[in-house]
């Protein structure tokens, strides 16, 4: 076979410690093959953006298409790391990342779904829930999110707030996001009973049960939905594990739940919970800790060797904890499971994954 017929065919991906492989078609990336094989790759925003992908290429060799550097620096990809999501590669392919396991990930589909309620929890902040088809099933990991296909071709991406069961609405959080196509619909002319079309499940965001480290969950403003879709599952498996909640927000309206998680911390004495606002005005009466959100973990937790954390939310904010939790409180890097919501700044389309 010649490099032009090798390149037509596609290459060998192989993922190590598991030994999962799969191949890869003409010039497709590792991930987008990974997910159409449902393997179980980590992954967030899909863009060269988050930098949730990044695995360590051992053998072969890649080319990566447009991304941040703040994604992947120079320095990194020096020293073999490559993001999956804009990684073509050039020959077989060996890749370290211990998040694949043998299961594989959960089948993708494109299905109907229809606005059941609509619900402001603040100005800004519209609670939907979406009844799915009766006659179909939908499965997916709590933490984890689905894509709305809009008719332009163009998705909008969000994280799923409850966790999955037999016979549940979905929930969303969809923060208001002027001048976006598909909030101000939401904030707009969105009326129930409306039909949108869906796609998923994605992402790589999920509890890792299989460790029983006490765990932190870290969110700012609606990165507070994947988390609680996670405590819910907790509380369905009534796991005993540890957790500690920070949910962080400019003025405390942003806790635009807070009532809600102080009743559940009420049932399950498992969970404690730190609410954190750093711009608080004098009309607030905020009696509570203040300051950046990440740093009061922080203050609280001088050692998080023996954590793990789960941190949803602005990537200035996700980004912060990794490196700081790492360099300062000694959290294993591969202790860190995250899930940053990129903005229309970031790429042309409006995603905030909850």
């Amino acid at each position: 076979m010649n490099a032009s017929d090798a390149t037509h065919a596609g290459f060998t991906v192989t993922v190590q410690p598991s030994g999962r492989t799969f191949v890869t078609e003409r010039t497709e990336t590792i991930l987008a093959a990974g997910i159409r094989q449902n393997i179980g790759l980590p992954y967030g925003c899909k863009d060269g953006a988050c930098g949730s992908c990044k695995c360590k290429l051992l053998a072969g060799t890649v080319v990566h298409g447009n991304h941040q550097s703040k994604a992947l620096s120079a320095e990194e990809e020096a020293h073999g790391l490559v993001l999956t999501c804009c990684a073509t590669p050039q020959s077989d392919v060996v890749l370290e990342s211990r998040q694949v396991t043998q299961e594989g990930a959960l089948p993708i589909k494109k299905l109907p779904t229809r606005v059941n309620s609509m619900v402001r929890l603040t100005s800004d902040v519209m609670q939907l829930q979406l009844q799915l088809p009766a006659n179909d099933s939908f499965l997916y990991r709590a933490g984890q999110y689905v894509e709305f296909l809009l008719r332009d071709g163009v998705r909008r991406s969000y994280s799923m707030a409850n966790a999955p069961k037999a016979g549940a609405m979905m929930e969303l959080h969809i923060r208001h996001m002027p001048g976006g196509k598909f909030t101000d619909h939401v904030f707009g002319g969105m009326k129930e009973k409306e039909i949108l079309r869906i796609e998923g499940p994605f992402g790589s965001f999920f509890l890792r049960e299989e460790s029983d480290k006490p765990m932190i969950f870290l969110a700012s403003g609606t990165g507070f939905a994947p988390l609680k879709a996670l405590l819910e599952q907790m509380q369905q498996k009534d796991r005993n594990r540890p957790v500690t909640l920070y949910w962080g927000g400019r003025r405390p309206n942003d806790l635009y739940m807070n009532g809600w998680v102080t009743e559940f911390c009420a049932g399950n004495p498992w969970l404690r919970y730190v609410p954190v606002v750093s711009d608080a005005l004098p009309e607030d009466a905020w009696a509570g800790r203040s300051g950046f959100v990440h740093q009061a973990v922080l203050q609280d937790h001088a050692d998080l060797s023996g954590y793990q954390v789960y941190a949803c939310g602005a990537p200035i904010v996700v980004d912060s904890a990794r490196r700081d939790f790492r360099k300062l409180a000694h959290l294993p890097e591969e202790e860190f499971f995250a899930d940053a919501f990129t903005s229309e700044a970031d790429k042309a389309r409006e995603v905030q994954r909850a």
